[in-house]
């Protein structure tokens, strides 16, 4: 599958007309909360192999301002929650560190990190989150590259226990107000920061509770044994404050965010340090470090982080109330002589009232300010390479 063909499978814009797909979508799974999206009115749709809610009756404006205003719940049971294990907690994270360019042995227990699988290119097999759980390493990973993961971490984790968590569901609390819904099922929320990981019993049922997510806002997520989970998450919407979410939203509440949707923003054909995640690369594993390199592509990438790449992943705004959505083509003038790149997410973004969207383009035009041009049904129209992200993000430090 090229470039273009995992864009188009993994884009969100397919949801505008989800009945063409589903009919031509042999065994979708379902996730442990389908019954309560069906209750709920929400329009399904497919998505990496499973049929997911899109949105509910409020739509997906309204659920997006929501998760804004207040909190939104969000069904994620679809991405990967993988233990690994070894001899000691050390021992994980020194084999895990030879897959990915992050410090994991410098994690300190009840935290996690953001990064990525690397392949001997230097591009990114996926990203994922990484907790430290005192004796073992707790690694969630995207649905459409969750059995791929796994199958690279058994091969490759030498010494390793690799469990796949198939038993558990995953929710998403979103919003300023989710610690106030979350506190009150479990006193233990008010208590936890930005990245922190911690033991929570909800309803009887043993919990895995991060303070994080992906729409720019405090939150956290919630891993529930399967058995439970409708039950919980049944009381998380029964506070005032909480509304159910589905992908519709949680794309446009990460776009705003700046946050890159994997299969769109990055894959195989981009580095991290193109992507602008150096970010999430530590000191200690790259140059100089003391544990410099060691993982695939190390050479690529730890040569881009001293000297620079010749392309980026840059925010885009562009002019009047359309959107600009991938796969258009961007160029250094508004005759379309001169290509320069390509959006590779774009939407509406209904917090900051018009359009947003990312893309790569040369290092050359990555100044915030600088005017370049999509090509949108044959015309060109004018695009702001803006700062990222487009809202300021709400997370409790």
């Amino acid at each position: 599958m090229n470039r273009a063909q995992l864009r188009r499978q993994m884009s969100l814009c397919v949801y505008a007309h989800p009945e063409a797909f589903l009919d031509n979508t042999p065994a979708l799974k379902q996730t442990p909360l389908h019954a309560l999206h069906l209750s709920l009115g929400a329009k399904m749709v497919p998505f990496a192999g499973y049929e997911m809610p899109v949105q509910y009756p409020a739509g997906v404006l309204k659920e997006h301002l929501q998760t804004r205003s207040a909190a939104g719940l969000f069904d994620v049971s679809h991405m990967g929650q993988v233990i690994v294990r070894a001899a000691s907690r050390e021992d994980a994270a020194l084999a895990l560190e030879t897959l990915v360019p992050v410090d994991i042995l410098g994690l300190k227990p009840g935290r996690q990190r953001y990064g990525f699988f690397t392949d001997d290119n230097g591009g990114i097999l996926d990203d994922l989150m990484i907790a430290n759980r005192g004796d073992h390493l707790f690694v969630v990973v995207n649905a459409a590259c969750k059995d791929a993961d796994i199958a690279h971490m058994t091969a490759n984790l030498q010494g390793c226990d690799v469990t796949s968590l198939d038993d558990r569901a995953l929710v998403a609390l979103q919003g300023p107000k989710a610690e106030a819904v979350l506190a009150s099922l479990w006193a233990g929320a008010a208590d936890m920061k930005f990245m922190d990981v911690s033991d929570a019993t909800i309803l009887g049922a043993d919990c895995i509770i991060s303070r994080s997510g992906y729409s720019g806002e405090d939150g956290f997520e919630i891993s529930i044994p399967s058995d439970t989970a409708e039950e919980i998450a049944r009381a998380l919407l029964a506070h005032p404050d909480c509304e159910p979410v589905g992908l519709g939203a949680r794309d446009s509440l990460r776009l705003e965010a700046g946050l890159c949707l994997y299969g769109n923003d990055i894959d195989t054909d981009t580095s991290p340090v193109e992507a602008s995640l150096e970010w999430a690369i530590q000191k200690i594993r790259r140059t100089g470090g003391e544990r410099a390199g060691g993982f695939p592509g190390a050479g690529r990438i730890l040569e881009e982080l001293d000297s620079g790449t010749t392309r980026h992943r840059v925010g885009l705004k562009p002019e009047g109330k359309a959107p600009v959505r991938a796969p258009a083509q961007l160029f250094a003038d508004a005759a379309g002589q001169r290509h320069i790149g390509e959006v590779t997410s774009g939407t509406f973004g209904p917090s900051v009232e018009g359009p947003v969207a990312m893309g790569y383009v040369p290092s050359f035009y990555r100044e915030p300010g600088t005017q370049i041009y999509a090509e949108v049904r044959g015309k060109y129209l004018p695009v702001t390479i803006a700062i990222l992200p487009f809202i300021k993000p709400t997370y409790k430090r």
